[in-house]
């Protein structure tokens, strides 16, 4: 449980990293900037709701929605900055391979929230978990729960593996393992073809200025 709790600072952390590493950079022109306002706003009331539910009793389980909600965007919204990030990167090298893997576990570790949040809305959305619960103070609320089962589920649904030890029991539970699978497919279709036209260019240039040389 220690570890459970510890566990869950990353989220804090998933967070204030987003906001700070996908917000514009100066050199970006005034257009290009106009959403930065807008998503740190998203992503102050993603962590702030995230917060509440966590210090929530879990028989509250309301204060799931919004981290629902609030994240699916905030993680979406994410995805697309970073990918469009690296579609403005002339050349492929290792910071960027970093920033498209970095990506790809900030939409498992978005994706494991959502499931989390969803089974304190609704108990029994899956079977083969055990996410337990104290009796009495902090441990009678969410912070005290081992959400440990349901991140790893995330992960094997972002990657469409399946293994059948954790299985969704509801229709809502259903969908949203639909859905965070979709995201994963798309996010290495978009992220290849930007790397792959990125390292076409790159040869291109060098076989011309290998040409060009006396």
């Amino acid at each position: 449980m220690p570890w459970s709790r510890l566990a869950s600072f990353g989220y804090l952390a998933l967070g204030i990293v987003l906001i700070q590493g996908l917000s514009p950079e100066p050199r970006e022109s005034a257009t290009g900037g106009a959403p930065s306002k807008p998503y740190r706003l998203l992503g102050i009331a993603a962590i702030a709701f995230w917060l509440l539910w966590n210090l929530t009793p879990v028989e509250m389980r309301n204060t799931g929605i919004p981290v629902i909600l609030l994240w699916t965007i905030f993680g979406g919204w994410s995805a697309i900055r970073l990918i469009q990030r690296l579609a403005r990167e002339s050349r492929i090298n290792g910071a960027v391979l970093q920033g498209a893997l970095a990506g790809y576990l900030m939409l498992g570790l978005a994706s494991g929230l959502l499931l989390c949040g969803l089974e304190t809305i609704q108990p029994g959305s899956f079977r083969g978990i055990d996410i337990g619960s104290g009796a009495v103070g902090l441990d009678h609320s969410v912070w005290g729960l081992n959400f440990a089962e349901l991140n790893y589920f995330a992960f094997v649904s972002l990657t469409t593996m399946g293994y059948g030890d954790v299985v969704p029991m509801t229709a809502p539970a259903s969908m949203i393992c639909v859905m965070i699978a979709v995201t994963g497919t798309f996010y290495i279709a978009a992220v290849m073809g930007v790397l792959i036209s990125r390292l076409t260019i790159q040869e291109t240039e060098e076989v011309r200025n290998s040409s060009q040389k006396p």
